[in-house]
């Protein structure tokens, strides 16, 4: 059960109908984030704002899912993996990429792994990421722009994935299918 409402348009504060007017138009319903976010209007508006621009950002599909999905696993999102799956599916980005990022193993394309590697050090480092790390990076087939480009996605997840966490918010009824778990590790 969430502990945060989850709104619609009749619930949610008059500055926020608007923000899940557009949720409902891009979507077809109005997501359980959405619907959450909705209780501070101001969340709602930076979390569509942020998204728009990583989705306009440099990266393609296959490269916004990597970004996505790896924050998501690593920040143990309930309701943004299975989003995501579903998202991906949507992109059409290859179920192996999709299949490998929830199981947190090495995607087999070089670059890909390499952005999964540099997204995971910069959430897991808080940003302090080693030179090499960068130069590798680089070496890919990257550059500055998509350092902050990173950043940007990752700024998007953190509201997601943080809310998430808070609310318990329910996994909307089209991506239940691709409901996630972490995996408990074994030692």
């Amino acid at each position: 059960m969430s502990t945060l409402k989850v709104h619609n348009m009749e619930t949610a504060p008059e500055a926020s109908k608007s923000l899940l007017g557009n949720s409902q138009k891009a979507y077809g319903m109005i997501p359980g984030l959405h619907g959450v976010l909705a209780g501070a209007p101001g969340i709602l508006e930076a979390y569509q704002t942020l998204h728009q621009l990583f989705v306009d950002s440099s990266f393609n599909n296959e490269e916004l899912t990597v970004v996505w999905q790896t924050i998501n696993v690593e920040h143990e999102c309930h309701y943004c993996v299975p989003a995501h799956t579903g998202i991906a599916a949507m992109m059409k980005v290859d179920e192996k990429i999709t299949d490998a990022l929830r199981n947190r193993a090495p995607l087999a394309d070089p670059k890909l792994e390499t952005l999964r590697e540099m997204t995971l050090s910069i959430v897991r480092n808080r940003g302090n990421v080693k030179n090499e790390e960068i130069q590798a990076f680089y070496a890919a087939g990257y550059g500055e722009r998509q350092v902050l480009e990173i950043i940007l996605g990752l700024s998007q997840k953190v509201i997601s994935n943080y809310t998430n966490h808070i609310a318990k918010t329910p996994i909307d009824a089209p991506f239940q299918k691709f409901a996630w778990k972490k995996e408990i590790e074994t030692v």
